[in-house]
């Protein structure tokens, strides 16, 4: 599969989407307090899903590396989970202290967006809160290195900058392409890899995504098919956010 570049028509409609979906995260980030549960994240997805009319590209979705479709309009992923925790199978109640995490996809007038969250319920520890931060961080510094002319590869050398030693960045999942799927060429690893990868240009939309933990790097699948957790039990953060790379440099889509 090919790269794809995006007319100023899709872009258009591609920022009116990502409007709507920051708003729409705005709105479930309030629901992480403790008492709720990721089933009320996911209810509330679906409802301003509906409201906005917009399409929730997560739902049904089957994924290439599971057995089944995914079930939800959401992930929400706690503490150890890293993606893909799915929030209304066996719905979790929220406690101080929890790192979680939400990633919402939606599709508007035909053009895909995706982006993630992780914020602390209540007081967390130290170490979480550094966690928040560190992610957050080595966000930011991948969009600014995806500048026009550079590779891909200068989006992973910018997180390993921003990531401190004692973390580990996730390895398995990788940002991507967006826009008019969910899963586009080309991926974007958060890491540096021997081959540099496609070149920046304008009119490429990508999914920058960075996955760090507070130990390990390796991954586990369970039973479900989609939860991935760290294998040591180490607390993860992501965050994510769709980026058009225009001829002046990176432009966040998925903000208000």
């Amino acid at each position: 599969m090919s790269i794809t570049y995006k007319t100023p028509d899709d872009i258009a409609i591609l920022r009116e989407g990502g409007k709507i979906l920051a708003t729409i995260l705005d709105a479930l980030e309030k629901e992480v307090v403790p008492g709720k549960t990721t089933l009320d994240v996911d209810d509330r997805a679906m409802e301003l899903i509906e409201r906005y009319g917009v399409e929730p590209m997560t739902l049904g979705y089957h994924a290439s590396f599971a057995p089944r479709p995914y079930p939800a309009a959401s992930c929400v992923s706690i503490n150890d989970v890293i993606v893909h925790g799915i929030p209304n199978e066996e719905p979790t109640e929220f406690i101080a202290g929890d790192v979680v995490s939400i990633d919402v996809v939606i599709a508007y007038q035909g053009m895909v967006v995706d982006s993630a969250r992780t914020v602390p319920c209540g007081q967390v520890s130290q170490e979480a809160a550094e966690l928040i931060a560190v992610t957050k961080q080595a966000l930011y510094a991948a969009i600014e290195a995806a500048q026009p002319g550079k590779h891909v590869v200068a989006i992973g050398e910018a997180v390993e900058r921003a990531v401190p030693h004692k973390f580990g960045i996730i390895e398995t999942f990788c940002g991507h392409g967006v826009g008019y799927d969910l899963h586009e060429e080309p991926h974007v690893p958060n890491f540096v890899t021997r081959d540099k990868g496609a070149k920046l240009e304008p009119g490429m939309v990508l999914a920058i995504e960075p996955m760090i933990t507070t130990g390990s790097k390796e991954v586990e699948v369970l039973a479900d098919g989609y939860t991935a957790v760290t294998q040591d039990g180490s607390l993860s953060a992501h965050m994510e956010h769709t980026v058009l790379i225009t001829p002046d440099g990176p432009e966040i889509l998925t903000q208000t």
